[in-house]
């Protein structure tokens, strides 16, 4: 039987007397891809960012590997959400060495995720000098340094030309071979339908699907009913 390596159990999120997150129970499996879909302001970032421990939730559990999420759970979680956090005057290797040391990692992991997001050879040029995917697979590496178990890209694709969204998938799809689950967060349907095992679709600030992707099941389709019915 396959293990979940992350589940929420009836997490919701107030901000004031706004429910932004509503008792949302998410089942994921170890060395999967989950797709969350969910129109904008689904609550789709506000539920990641209380997984990475960015937000505090309001009520419900977060369990990870089969225990009570806590803060320490963060040295094997990974997460890209919104922008790179780059520092722009850097080069590509000396933004990820301010991240060993902080974490202290050894520097030869410096090389290891600069080769698995093709960023080997950029050298001394400074991130703030990238092309928006050379940003977005930079700040993928900042998420990889740490070995997680757990890597969460929040719409990895934003901005990406169709070259780059074709390198993002092909990355992404490499990661549960390597023991890495991933959970893509993303409002771009066909991009999630090509990766994803299994899908999740929030509206509105509650889960109204979570099963095994069906192959033979347009995902599109299946996202429209379920918003529709929503509204």
């Amino acid at each position: 039987m396959e293990k979940n390596i992350l589940e929420t159990r009836n997490l919701s999120k107030k901000f004031g007397n706004q429910l932004v997150v509503n008792n949302i129970s998410l089942q994921v499996k170890e060395n999967c891809i989950y797709g969350l879909l969910g129109p904008n302001g689904a609550g789709k970032s506000t539920t990641l960012k209380m997984i990475t421990g960015m937000l505090h939730k309001s009520s419900g559990d977060i369990i990870f590997n089969d225990h009570i999420w806590s803060r320490t759970d963060l040295e094997q979680i990974g997460a890209l959400i919104e922008l790179p956090p780059l520092y722009e005057n850097l080069s590509a290797r000396e933004n990820l060495k301010v991240r060993t040391m902080l974490l202290g990692l050894p520097e030869s992991r410096i090389d290891e995720v600069l080769q698995i997001v093709g960023l080997s050879n950029t050298g001394k040029k400074r991130s703030g000098k990238f092309s928006l995917g050379m940003k977005q697979r930079l700040g993928i590496a900042i998420a990889l340094l740490n070995n997680p178990k757990l890597l969460i890209l929040d719409e990895p694709t934003n901005g990406l030309d169709p070259l780059g969204i074709q390198e993002l998938r092909e990355m992404i799809l490499g990661f549960p071979k390597q023991g890495i689950t991933v959970i893509l967060s993303s409002h771009n349907i066909s991009e999630v339908e090509q990766v994803a095992d299994y899908i999740g679709i929030i509206c509105e600030g509650e889960l109204k699907y979570q099963d095994i992707k069906d192959s033979q099941e347009s995902l599109e389709n299946l996202f429209l009913e379920v918003v529709k019915k929503e509204n």
